[in-house]
């Protein structure tokens, strides 16, 4: 029985770890981008995208921050405030490179809301 456990459990987690999935960050040089990142901030880190795609808006709840309720307490929670927001949706393509997997970041409201990866990248045409 311990020898077909690890064996379906190696296979389990193998086709896990083929799965695509989104990267929870994103290495440019010595920084790291990531979730909230500003737009401006990750191109000066990253360069110039190979692709730039405006995709429209999406409507968010607009959320406000609060104090939690407890005192003496720091954290804060969020709330509806009973309106939505209107963000702007872009993607950028970066391509780092035949060696490296290119990283496909979506932005809302100008803001990295997702980064995914997008396949080995390709050589630069000068």
């Amino acid at each position: 029985m311990g020898r077909s456990w690890k064996a379906s459990s190696a296979a389990v987690l193998l086709l896990l770890l083929a799965q695509p999935h989104d990267a929870w960050a994103l290495r440019c040089g010595s920084r790291l981008v990531g979730k909230g990142m500003v737009e401006a901030e990750v191109i000066r880190l990253c360069g110039e995208p190979v692709i730039v795609r405006n995709l429209g808006y999406v409507l968010r709840p607009y959320l406000l921050k609060v104090p939690a309720g407890r005192p003496g307490t720091h954290g804060t929670r969020r709330v509806y405030g009973g309106f939505h927001e209107e963000l702007r949706v872009t993607e950028m393509l970066f391509n780092f490179g035949p060696r490296r997997l290119m990283r496909l970041i979506r932005f809302e409201g100008g803001r990295v809301a997702s980064i995914e990866t997008a396949g080995y990248g390709h050589r630069k045409e000068e």
